[in-house]
């Protein structure tokens, strides 16, 4: 008997009509596996358009912001040119919007007549007369953001058919909204403020400058910390460290510090960095800390499995070259495995960005008016900034908490492209 037949089972069925059956079972159940598959890839997608679509379709307000252009008299009783900054601003604010609607004359309704405008115009008018004084006296044309529940009516987020005593706005207002409207004061630009303003407490003045600026300081200290000696901790285990139970011990380690929820490194920050240290708190120095000790575990496992995936043949024939054991590590393995480095470093960053538990528990959350200056002073994080105006109750946070989220996942797709491109351009065959 031949070595094949021993293999078979002792009552094979040799006929072709019982192979024909075998082989229909086989091809059925690879049609059953492909079909499995694609469904499975049609079930993400889906559900990932319809996170982008929900998040897109309240998102996308935003990105304008409805703004009123009125004509301003600064008037020089309110304003010297001395000292210009110590100016009556709100009473030129009052008698702008007077001057625009005459017939208003009862305080309580000039008092609703001044909510059209964001609480925030007479800074605006003040900042352009303190960058050029020789305005006083005249009058200039200044584009200013209407208030929130103006900028929803506008949108179409507030419906008009609501009744009066369900509506944060009245219909006078509503009607002087309309006047200026039909006089072609009221337009819609883009709302560069929201990636170059800071937070407010106002909807319609809030922006991510602070939080995209506290993010890249953040992230700049993580990368500063783990690249290095995340690399330098692989190679040593990879090439360096001998094999027994101690490294044994150590590898374990590291794969149970890559799965630990990312909370427990907020409170490992807020105990050691904070408490112990007394390093200041919401400084992107700490953030960026606690960040680099989460990535760390990732960036080594990475750096081993990019090690390991050099074929032994280019250690074999630098040492067989007169190498030494460092200029093997240096000049050719390190090179060759410098593309796997790269992406799981890049991805392991992308992960860091939008975590957001660890840096709520170093206060990276506080309500920061103005972007961070240096690595010590107070920030805020883009996920944290979505965390706080979530919980904002303000109807136009609603957008903005969406077109942050969109942001975020921006530079998300942004970080994970540049991983897929540095993967390409440098990885090398053998």
């Amino acid at each position: 008997m031949s070595t094949a037949d021993m293999t078979l089972p002792a009552k094979f069925d040799w006929s072709s009509e019982a192979a024909t059956a075998r082989r229909k079972r086989r091809h059925r159940a690879d049609r059953r596996l492909r079909r499995l598959g694609i469904g499975a890839i049609v079930i993400a997608i889906g559900l990932l358009s319809i996170l982008i679509t929900s998040l897109a379709a309240t998102g996308y307000r935003a990105f304008v912001q409805t703004m009123v252009t009125v004509p301003v008299y600064i008037d020089p009783q309110y304003v010297k040119e001395d000292d210009p900054a110590k100016g009556n601003y709100r009473a030129i604010v009052k008698d702008t919007l007077t001057n625009l609607f005459p017939d208003v004359t009862n305080p309580g309704e000039q008092r609703a007549l001044g909510q059209l405008l964001t609480n925030n115009t007479q800074f605006f008018i003040r900042d352009r007369v303190v960058a050029d004084p020789s305005i006083i006296g005249k009058t200039i044309e200044m584009t200013v953001p209407v208030s929130d529940p103006f900028d929803q009516l506008e949108k179409g987020v507030l419906s008009r058919s609501l009744p009066e005593n369900q509506r944060k706005i009245n219909d006078m207002q509503i009607g002087w909204f309309d006047a200026l409207a039909a006089e072609g004061r009221i337009t819609m630009p883009f709302n560069w403020g929201l990636f170059f303003n800071s937070d407010s407490r106002f909807p319609e003045l809030a922006g991510l400058a602070g939080a995209i600026v506290g993010s890249f300081y953040a992230l700049m200290v993580c990368f500063l910390i783990s690249f290095p000696v995340g690399i330098a901790a692989a190679v040593y285990l990879e090439e360096f460290a001998p094999k027994n139970k101690w490294t044994d011990l150590i590898e374990v380690n590291i794969n149970n510090l890559a799965a630990v929820p990312s909370i427990v490194f907020g409170l490992l920050g807020l105990a050691v960095f904070l408490n112990f240290f007394g390093l200041p708190r919401s400084a992107p120095l700490v953030g960026g800390m606690v960040l680099s000790l989460m990535t760390l575990p990732t960036i080594i496992i990475v750096t081993r499995a990019s090690l390991k995936a050099v074929p032994p043949s280019i250690r074999e024939g630098a040492l067989g070259m007169g190498a030494s054991r460092h200029q093997v590590i240096a000049h050719h393995v390190l090179p060759l495995a410098l593309p796997g480095i790269l992406t799981g470093t890049i991805i392991g960053l992308a992960q860091a960005l939008g975590e957001t538990a660890p840096l709520l528990l170093i206060g990276m959350n506080a309500f920061i008016t103005s972007p961070p200056g240096g690595l010590m002073d107070a920030s805020t994080a883009l996920p944290t900034q979505i965390f706080i105006w979530a919980d904002s109750p303000e109807r136009g946070f609603v957008d903005r908490t969406s077109a942050a989220i969109l942001v975020l996942l921006g530079f998300l797709i942004l970080m994970n492209i540049t991983a897929i491109f540095l993967r390409q351009r440098l990885e090398r065959t053998w």
